[in-house]
Order: structure tokens, then C-alpha cells, then sequence
């Protein structure tokens, strides 16, 4: 392999994008040259986002969906000090519009409407009274009900953060946030900043940060602006070209007939690979030339068609769309969703994938900047009132972890909720950690059972295995070494399935010649 195929192996899915951007540049692309400035005269209200605008229109078809709930859970030990923590917030909210940002309707178009900051107030919520027992089931009930409760897009604040406080030195963090108001990157800034902010009210300091010098309502003109005519027509030649014509419809197999309308009832279960594996897995990335999302992508894609038997596989993902410097700290709804389709015929060996892969997703990198809504509407495919546009399953990978929040004299620990929701058939979310990767995987429970869900994870891991073991394997190789390891473990679970049966079988007959010798010697 060259110098230069071992440099770009290296890379991650972001420092792809920022290659082919950079590499665009050349080219005459100055998009990096365009500032995002501040708006001299500024009105509070401001058109959306297209992204934005994209949220706002589902919550119109269905008002308060709490599958747009971004939600963090902390249990907190030690001396919290809670004048100093809401300060904290309510400095976060002050900085970041888009946190107070609510939206109307004139002449029949959304609008983004700039709230004062004074309004917000963490709510406390004093437990203590409650016995033990009765206290820790209160502190899930409520967490629940914070994940499913609704935002009022027209009034409410986009962030709402409660305080459970079970002890003087015990408490939980309820931190919730509309998806149309942040991403999992503003997650990040939203811990870094109420960490530094916390340290310093505490002591009695003023707030250290500096002044933002844009905010999101910006971003949302400046976006408008860029997208003019040209470049518009650019991005959406080539988005037509990929994706033009009859695009396929995954027609993944379920446990439960597809109802009518799209649901969006959710649960999500766990696969951890080891650090070996993982190590495993980076070994062949390097070698292939190709990153660790383009490696998951192909597998993904081998066991939808093993499932599917479709060539033609269009999966979405997600992309942070922070181009410009100055939106890297700036908390707000940037993420752009990315169409990657790949067509698997003639029976590729998986190497062979990876280059389709790579090449897809290296273009899908350079045509970005198209808005997934305004993609959706140039396309205009048949709607399907059962499923989302364009793509039913994504595949997320998270290549750098979220900071965990740090505050003086606390101990603090995240606690895990189910969310109960989902927006699609199926989300992979792939993160690396420490430990090795884990995938996690949500998934519509109007659609799948959560044996379909835990038997699709362990084909994934098998699939990786395969893959580890033999990248030159042709694709129905990999599926028929699939379908036999999946053969033995059904005739293991049915061994073992007769085996607790014969055990369950001689248990009961014992008992029932027990209970009949005993009524014996009673007579």
C-alpha cells in the first residue's frame, strides 16, 4: 500500500470530510472562505434552519413527538452547591439562543423567535421525605416521564433541566433538550461550559467564556444565503444523478406486519467488542486503506442483503455539518443526514465492497452541504405513510466520546433510562471507547422482537469475524458461513432447550410421586 493510501487510512470519518473539502478547495470550492457573520440589526425573529425547518414539519404533522427528546440522567454524590449549578445553566441558556428559541407561523412560513433569557429556572424537586425503597422507583418514574414528556415548539423553552434531590448530599440531574435546538456535538459544549461555569460561580468568579461571536439564528440566514442558485444546482446534480430514478425500498423482514402509519415506540439493546477485537478490527481498516465507518458500513450492508436479498442498499447516516470555525462552539440543530447507497451485485468479495464503500462515502463527504430536506424534496419519492423518506435504517459512528461532567466535591455517574422511542426501523449507533466499541442498536418494537434484535447483533459480531479472518471471502460466502453458524447455534438452543425440558419433566414427576407417597402414608 502507498504512503498516501496508509495516511488516509488513518483518518477518521471527520478528517475525511475535512480532506474532501480541503481537496474541493483546490477546485475554486470557498466555502471555508465564507464567514458567518452576526446581524448588524437583529429582530428576534429569523427564518429556521433547514434542518430545523425539516423537525418543525414532523412535530407539525404530529405536535410534542418525544422522539426528538435529547435526554442525559446524572446521579450526583457529595456537596452540590445549587444556587451556583442554576446560574450555570441559566449562563448557557443567556449564551446560546438557540436554547430559548421558540417558533411561529406569519404568512404561512416558520420563524425562529429570540425568548428573553430571564425566564429560565431550574426546577427542584425534594424527594427526602420519601422512604428508601419508595424513593429510588420515584427517581426512575420521573426519569420516564421525562423522556416521553413533549415540547411545545410555540412556548416552551428548548431546554428543561430538573433537580431530584433525595439527600443533602444526594442528587439526580434531569437534562433534557428538543433535537431541534442541539446535536450530540452541542451535548459536549452544553458539559464542557456548565462544568467550567460551575467551577467558577461556586467560588464567586464571573463567568470565564468569552463572548459567542455568532449565534444559531446566524447560521440559519448565512445558510439561506449560501445556498443560492449555483450551488444549489451543484449539490443537487449530483445527489439526483446517485440517487435518481426508482429508489429502493428496504424491505427488511419483521415480526409484526408494517402497521399503516409510521410508529415511533422504541428500545435498544448492547453489543460490547472486546479491546482485542476492536484492535483486530483497526488492523484491517489500516490494511484495507479504509477507515472503521467504512468497514461498518460494508458489514452492515452484507447483513442487510443477507436479510433482504436486495443488491441495492440505500442506509442513511449522520454528519456533524460544522464546517464553518465559527459554529464549533455554538450548541444548536447542525447535523445533516447523508444517503449512502451501494450497489452490491456480482457477488463482490468484501474487499471489493470496501471500494465501492470508500468511494461513496467519500463523495457523499464532498456533496454535503445539500440539506437532507431540501434532497427529499428534489427527489420527491412516492411517500409511504408506514415509513421515513429515503431510508428506513442509519448507521451512526461516534469517534470521539461525549465529556463526562466534572464538578468540585461530586461524584457523578450517568444513569441509564430507556428512552422508549425511535425514529426509524433501525439505528446503529457505534461508539469507541476505552473498553473496545460498542454498538448499540434502537429499534422499532412495533416491528421487531427483542430475540430478532439480539440474534441481528450476534450476526453483526459474527460478520466482523468472518470479515477479520478472511477480507478476500466473496459476499454469499460470507452469508453462507453466516447461515451455518446460525444453524448451529439453533440446533445448540434446541439441545439445550430439550435438556431443560427432560430436567423440568423429571423435577415435576418427582414431585408428583412425592406428593402421592405422601398421601399414601397420610392414609
Amino acid at each position: 500500500m502507498s504512503d498516501i493510501f496508509q495516511k488516509i487510512a488513518g483518518l477518521s470519518p471527520e478528517k475525511l470530510k475535512l480532506l474532501a473539502q480541503k481537496l474541493n478547495q483546490k477546485k475554486g470550492d470557498s466555502l471555508s472562505t465564507r464567514l458567518i457573520v452576526s446581524q448588524s440589526q437583529k429582530t428576534h425573529t429569523f427564518p429556521l434552519s433547514f434542518s430545523q425547518q425539516r423537525l418543525w414539519f414532523l412535530d407539525q404533522l404530529e405536535p410534542g413527538n418525544p422522539a426528538f427528546n435529547i435526554c442525559q440522567f446524572m446521579h450526583l454524590s457529595g456537596s452540590l452547591n445549587v444556587a451556583a449549578l442554576e446560574e450555570s445553566f441559566k449562563e448557557v441558556v443567556k449564551r446560546h439562543e438557540a436554547l430559548r428559541t421558540t417558533f411561529t407561523i406569519v404568512d404561512g412560513q416558520p420563524l425562529q423567535v429570540i425568548c428573553p433569557a430571564s425566564i429560565f429556572k431550574l426546577k427542584v424537586v425534594n424527594l427526602q421525605a420519601l422512604p428508601l425503597d419508595k424513593r429510588d422507583a420515584e427517581v426512575l418514574c420521573l426519569a420516564n416521564q421525562e423522556c416521553q414528556k413533549s415540547f411545545d415548539l410555540t412556548k416552551d423553552y428548548l431546554l428543561r433541566v430538573t433537580l431530584l434531590q433525595l439527600s443533602e448530599i444526594e442528587h439526580v440531574l434531569l437534562l433534557s433538550i428538543h433535537h431541534i435546538a442541539a446535536d450530540a456535538w452541542s451535548i459536549g459544549i452544553l458539559i464542557r461550559e456548565i462544568t467550567t461555569l460551575y467551577e467558577n460561580f461556586s467560588r464567586g468568579y464571573p463567568s470565564p467564556l468569552p463572548e459567542l461571536p455568532i449565534q444559531y439564528a446566524d447560521f440559519a440566514v448565512w445558510q439561506r444565503q449560501y445556498l443560492q442558485e449555483e450551488k444549489l444546482k451543484t449539490l443537487l446534480n449530483y445527489w439526483q444523478h446517485k440517487l435518481g430514478g426508482q429508489l429502493p425500498i428496504l424491505e427488511l423482514p419483521t415480526d409484526v406486519p408494517r402497521p399503516t402509519l409510521q410508529t415511533f415506540n422504541g428500545a435498544r439493546q448492547c453489543l460490547i467488542l472486546s479491546k482485542t477485537f476492536s484492535e483486530q478490527l483497526k488492523a484491517l481498516y489500516q490494511r484495507e486503506g479504509v477507515t472503521l465507518f467504512m468497514i461498518l458500513i460494508a458489514a452492515f450492508k452484507t447483513l442487510l442483503y443477507w436479510y433482504t436479498g436486495q443488491e441495492d442498499i440505500v442506509i442513511g447516516t449522520d454528519i456533524a455539518n460544522r464546517n464553518q470555525l465559527e459554529t464549533k462552539e455554538l450548541i444548536g440543530f447542525f447535523v445533516n443526514q447523508l444517503v449512502l447507497r451501494t450497489n452490491l451485485s456480482g457477488n463482490p468479495s468484501f474487499r471489493e465492497l470496501l471500494e465501492r464503500v470508500r468511494e461513496v462515502t467519500l463523495e457523499a463527504y464532498s456533496y454535503q452541504d445539500l440539506p437532507f430536506d431540501k434532497l427529499v424534496d428534489a427527489l420527491n419519492p412516492v411517500r409511504h405513510l408506514s415509513r421515513p423518506p429515503l431510508f428506513q435504517v442509519k448507521l451512526i459512528l461516534e469517534n470521539t466520546q461525549a465529556p463526562a461532567l466534572k464538578l468540585s466535591n461530586l461524584t457523578i455517574k450517568s444513569l441509564a433510562v430507556e428512552k422508549k422511542t425511535t425514529q426509524l426501523d433501525l439505528l446503529w449507533e457505534i461508539t469507541e471507547t476505552e473498553q473496545g466499541i460498542v454498538a448499540a442498536l434502537e429499534y422499532n418494537t412495533d416491528l421487531f422482537y427483542a430475540a430478532t434484535i439480539a440474534q441481528m447483533l450476534k450476526h453483526f459480531e459474527t460478520l466482523l469475524q468472518q470479515v477479520i479472518a478472511k477480507p478476500t471471502a466473496r459476499l454469499n460466502e460470507l452469508i453462507e458461513l453466516l447461515a451455518a453458524v446460525d444453524k448451529q447455534a439453533e440446533v445448540i438452543q434446541n439441545k439445550k432447550t430439550k435438556a431443560e425440558y427432560k430436567h423440568k419433566f423429571k423435577t415435576i414427576k418427582r414431585q408428583i410421586l412425592d406428593t402421592i407417597a405422601e398421601t399414601e402414608n397420610a392414609q
